[in-house]
């Protein structure tokens, strides 16, 4: 058994992850999933850190899963606690001292133009889901966009890049890219869009458990 620690993305909550959260559990693993101090204006990255290191407690046989802005906050995590693995899933992946709301410039990002919220974020995904998900978000105004990121090195910790291959915010061809250049990784890839944790949890929870057998 090993414990899962899901970190949400920008604006996001825990229960962005709450179709998959059952799935692991299924599948006999225990699962954390914090929610970020984001509506905090003076919470910043030593808050985010102190909130998943409280919410994990003394569980160990730790995978860290940051989704799309919670990648800035997973290697954080491993970083304070022995980790087994970081999974960063249609990620934002940061670079040293590189300032989140910088990451956007730096990375060449161009948008996805023409697409609503919805399209850029939930294609794929049931109406039903699609109708709750905006009860669900929340203002991100938390200080750690301005704030340098702040490890010296990725950690030396295992680390897996998982990108979906319908994702319209951040297109595969994107990611790999960034992947590439940032990590020197090749990404693996599912189907599913941005929020694939909404639109394929099944098919997520078999491939983060797949991980754990290599």
């Amino acid at each position: 058994m090993a414990t899962f620690v899901l970190i949400h993305g920008g604006g996001g909550s825990a229960w962005d992850w709450h179709l998959l959260v059952p799935e692991l559990a299924s599948r006999g693993h225990d699962v954390v999933v914090p929610e970020l101090p984001i509506e905090d204006g003076s919470a910043g990255f030593v808050e985010f850190c102190e909130t998943v290191v409280n919410a994990v407690g003394d569980r160990r046989d730790l995978v860290v899963v940051g989704h799309s802005y919670g990648a800035f906050t997973a290697p954080l995590i491993a970083d304070r606690l022995p980790v087994r693995l970081i999974v960063l899933l249609t990620p934002m992946i940061p670079e040293p001292g590189e300032r989140p709301g910088d990451w956007w410039g730096n990375t060449g990002y161009r948008g996805a133009e023409g697409l609503s919220e919805e399209q850029q974020f939930y294609n794929g995904v049931p109406a039903e889901i699609v109708a709750e998900a905006a009860a669900h978000g929340r203002d991100q105004v938390s200080a750690e966009g301005n704030e340098p990121w702040p490890l010296d090195a990725w950690p030396d910790v295992p680390t897996k890049v998982l990108i979906a291959r319908e994702d319209r915010f951040f297109p595969p061809d994107f990611q790999r890219r960034v992947a590439a250049a940032r990590l020197g990784a090749a990404p693996d890839e599912i189907d599913g869009c941005h929020s694939v944790a909404l639109s394929h949890p099944k098919q997520l929870a078999d491939r983060l458990t797949a991980y754990l057998l290599h």
